[in-house]
């Protein structure tokens, strides 16, 4: 009997637990004293902020309530529950034209991200594992950077996000105004409090998303609806939180107050109870008295100083635009532009003369009087305190180079925090605009992708201004960033390399250069660079070789939503290379319509100029030599007895069994194939 009763007690408590479990929910108007489990950058604050980032550069924070959530309903066969939560954020950034990674709200499997990577990955993936249903992640994230690689729709949006960084449903910081019967703006860096309230229907699979000032009710229409099922997802039990990262720019990312619900509505905040937010930027603790300790008398004092001054700043103001000018800068001469000039060209940096922005800064086009001359502005940002002389040097350096194929740096102009880079318009565009899929140009009367002519004369433009940088000019340049999206067209579709904002110069026969920072693109970067950080012309040549395979391919170097072999570009066409079918990594958007020689030529030399081991890839004057078809490219002469060895001829060797684990397999390769390579590919 007693048994009896011991077994009913236990079933009874495992029911109480699991109904209780089900039902989990917390409100928190502030977080002193909260339990919450901490990681990285986040803290609680003294007066009880949710701190998630500050201005630690390219470090992530993540702040999980610690408990574990069911989302199954137990009591109804794991049904996928309802849930509702709602909370108060502030993001604030140094530069109002500029922001760094947002916050997410995050529904995982997991607290701990390991490898995840910094700023626009916001902790919770790397390059590897962003897209994967392996994943059991669910985000809605409050971005302040535009990713183009994560087909981001502006640098100010909120997303629902499934397992990866790519948004199922995205839109631009705004709320729904009842008095205006429409979507009012939001600038999420502003730095003021908003409310977001995210909604899941288990019974409808409805996921809605809201946004408004604190200022502001719950709008009745929400800013994002999806329909979406979550059960594949969610992998009972899950963790709730949220994950936020650093980059380059001063950022603070604050919750102030938290509630969570299942099976049912979360508790509205206590607005009044929430802690106060800092003052940003004002470097002060001071609080200011209030207009009835000042008096009277102060304030009419203070209204008139107040006025003149004002007065005296307008009229400085239009007899001149403050600029940064020191002595050393003379020596410059014609290549320093005035502000004002470049501030009338572009309209004041008018938005609708926005051409694009990229990790740098936004560019700008302008008109440059009194010729009309059309110019290309970038807009950045710099320490004036850290070798701004060295790099205007090189900058001004940089401008002197002249080549057809090259974007010609006409100047430059420095105000403040701010340096302007002023380049020759170039009216098509970037190149990866018009080579990857659902980015393509209308500007080419309505035609959809460029030729296979057009692509091969890009590429042998881009091959000839690389051959300038390292071997004609009176320096050696390593361009360091080669890539599509910095591959400039003009009205004829010539291609022209442009920004050289990493570029490094030394002098010819100096011997190897310094070691530096590992920067560049991801996807881009030679392997070597972990390691030894020398820049030397082979790492150009290695990032042109996946810039070969890019404009043949028309797939970015890295594919976070394709199969585990297509993800990266350059693996996908070397295992296609050892099946005997380079051919079929081919655009499918040119329909076949190429010369087969030519693209066996460029997909074979992205390979070769890809060689993991720096020593074997060619320079540019044989790239160059290659593309004109003055000498062949050597053939690959493997020998399928040994199955480790496959050098290049003419390249003193290597081991390339890393580039075709086929061949050093315990089985070779069918004689079709073995034929197949000798002959030179497919």
């Amino acid at each position: 009997m007693f048994f009896k009763y011991l077994l009913f007690f236990l079933i009874l408590s495992r029911i109480v637990a699991s109904s209780q479990q089900e039902d989990v929910g917390f409100t928190y108007n502030g977080f002193r004293g909260v339990n919450m489990s901490l990681d990285g950058l986040a803290q609680i604050t003294q007066n009880g902020l949710l701190m998630l980032a500050n201005t630690t550069k390219r470090e992530v924070g993540h702040a999980f309530y610690p408990q574990p959530v069911s989302f199954l309903n137990k009591s109804s066969g794991n049904v996928l529950s309802s849930f509702s939560t709602t909370f108060v954020f502030a993001m604030f950034s140094e530069l109002a034209i500029a922001g760094g990674p947002g916050i997410v709200l995050v529904i995982s499997s997991s607290k701990k991200f390991p490898g995840a990577f910094p700023s626009s990955y916001f902790g919770l993936f790397n390059t590897t594992n962003t897209g994967k249903s392996s994943n059991h992640v669910i985000g809605v994230e409050l971005d302040t950077t535009q990713n183009k690689e994560f087909n981001d729709i502006n640098d100010n949006h909120v997303g629902i996000n499934i397992n990866g960084l790519i948004s199922l449903k995205s839109a631009p910081a705004s709320y729904f105004s009842d008095e205006e019967n429409q979507f009012v703006n939001l600038s999420l860096r502003s730095g003021n409090p908003m409310q977001l309230w995210v909604e899941y229907d288990g019974t409808e699979k409805q996921f809605n998303v809201t946004l408004a000032p604190i200022s502001i009710p719950k709008p009745k229409i929400p800013l994002l609806s999806l329909i979406i099922d979550l059960s594949q997802t969610i992998m009972d039990p899950m963790f709730v939180g949220f994950s936020s990262s650093t980059s380059a720019l001063d950022v603070y990312h604050f919750v102030l107050g938290w509630s969570f619900k299942m099976n049912g509505k979360a508790k509205e905040l206590s607005l009044s109870q929430l802690p106060k937010l800092p003052r940003m930027g004002m470097g002060s603790k001071t609080k200011s008295r209030t207009l009835v300790d000042i008096g009277f008398p102060v304030i009419c004092v203070s209204l008139v100083l107040l006025s003149i001054f004002i007065i005296q700043f307008i009229v400085r103001r239009k007899k001149k635009f403050a600029e940064v000018i020191e002595d050393w800068e003379l020596e410059y001469g014609p290549q320093r532009f005035k502000y004002k000039d470049l501030y009338i060209a572009t309209k004041g940096f008018n938005e609708k003369q926005l051409l694009g922005i990229g990790g740098f800064g936004k560019v700008y086009k302008g008109i440059l009087l009194p010729n009309s001359k059309e110019i290309a502005v970038k807009r950045v940002s710099h320490d004036s305190r850290q070798g701004v002389r060295e790099f205007i040097a090189e900058i001004v350096s940089i401008g002197k180079l002249h080549h057809r194929n090259i974007v010609t740096l006409l100047g430059y102009c420095r105000r403040k925090g701010e340096l302007f880079l002023v380049y020759d318009f170039m009216a098509n565009g970037s190149l990866d605009k018009f080579i990857f899929e659902n980015q393509s140009s209308s500007r080419m009367n309505n035609n959809k992708t460029l030729s296979w002519n057009q692509r091969f004369h890009i590429v042998k433009g881009v091959a000839s201004a690389l051959l300038y940088l390292h071997q004609e000019w009176e320096q050696v340049v390593v361009h360091r960033d080669v890539k599509s999206s910095n591959v400039m067209l003009d009205e004829e579709l010539n291609g022209k390399l442009g920004d050289f904002g990493l570029a490094r110069l030394y002098d010819h026969g100096g011997g190897d250069p310094k070691s530096t920072h590992v920067v560049g693109t991801f996807g881009y970067l030679a392997p070597e660079l972990s390691t030894t950080r020398k820049v030397n012309p082979s790492i150009d040549v290695f990032a042109f070789g996946v810039f070969l395979l890019e404009v043949a391919c028309g797939r970015r170097p890295i594919e976070p939503q394709a199969s585990e072999e297509c993800l990266v570009l350059v693996d996908w066409v070397i295992s296609s290379w050892c099946k005997g079918l380079i051919l079929e990594t081919v655009d499918p958007k040119l329909e076949m319509n190429y010369e087969v020689e030519e693209m066996e030529l460029v997909l074979k030399l992205g390979l070769f100029c890809t060689h993991s081991i720096p020593t074997a890839r060619p320079s540019m004057q044989q790239v160059v030599r290659y593309l004109e078809g003055e000498v062949p490219l050597p053939e690959l002469l493997p020998s399928l007895s040994q199955s480790h060895s496959m050098p290049l001829e003419g390249t003193g060797g290597g081991d390339f069994s890393i580039w075709c684990p086929y061949l050093g397999s315990s089985t070779s390769p069918s004689s079709s194939i073995a034929d197949s390579l000798l002959s030179g590919g497919r």
